[in-house]
């Protein structure tokens, strides 16, 4: 009867983490069908039910995934972090031989690229960042924001955010002790700095959409490798003691 009892256990466990299974691959085609939808419209353009539709499911399918299309939204700003932190860790791994000063300029370099490459990505985490702004100001309207506040992939998404900045930080640690980064260089206060370089080309980079010229014909890639150089200038002589 135990062993019975036993191989029923395990029956049932395999059941059951089958069905799991089945559930996120069916969550994870909702958020591909989303995440495709919102780079073709836009967020406040696409509607719950042409996700189903993408997605191949009802309508009630999909609430029953997930609640709104805000609750969809931050799995698909969930989905931007771990591309952008895989990137800087795959960044990280192949510069792990060079200067600790030529492996954080490559994290910024990537992560241009990374905004180049996946314009619905870069506006999603800028969104994000603006969602955080609004709770924080409007603390009365908590219980407005309580659904979102209350989502798993809001809390992933909070356990995930800072990685990417402390990334960066151990790489210009790195840095200083092999003499690369200038020992006065606050290496959090210049990873903010490198990140609102990097937010900056984002906005422009969404604003001019596929033109590539969007103020006074100044080519983007070209404000790119000047951002870059600069970056590189600070780490290496000090940007904070030249203040």
């Amino acid at each position: 009867m135990e062993y019975w009892g036993f191989n029923y256990f395990v029956l049932k466990s395999k059941s059951t983490n089958v069905q799991l299974s089945k559930k996120k691959i069916k969550e994870s085609r909702i958020i591909d069908a989303a995440a495709e939808l919102l780079e073709e419209v836009g967020y406040r353009s696409a509607k719950m039910d042409d996700i189903a539709k993408r997605a191949g499911i009802t309508k009630v399918t999909l609430y029953s995934y997930f609640q709104s299309k805000e609750n969809l939204y931050l799995a698909v700003i969930y989905r931007a972090f771990q591309a952008l932190t895989e990137v800087f860790y795959t960044t990280i791994d192949r510069y792990k031989e060079a200067s600790g000063l030529d492996a954080t300029i490559a994290i910024f370099h990537s992560f241009f690229t990374f905004c180049e490459q996946n314009y619905l990505f870069s506006e999603a985490i800028l969104d994000y960042f603006q969602m955080i702004r609004n709770i924080s100001r409007n603390a009365d309207s908590y219980l407005a924001d309580k659904a979102l506040t209350s989502s798993i992939y809001f809390k992933k998404i909070q356990d995930l955010q800072n990685l990417p900045l402390k990334l960066t930080v151990n790489e210009m640690e790195r840095g200083k002790r092999d003499g690369s980064i200038h020992e006065d260089v606050d290496s959090m206060l210049h990873t903010i700095q490198g990140w609102t370089m990097v937010v900056g080309y984002i906005k422009l980079l969404i604003a001019s959409g596929k033109n590539k010229s969007p103020l006074l014909n100044v080519n983007l890639k070209s404000l790119k490798s000047l951002s870059l150089s600069f970056a590189r200038e600070f780490l290496r002589n000090g940007g904070a003691s030249a203040q």
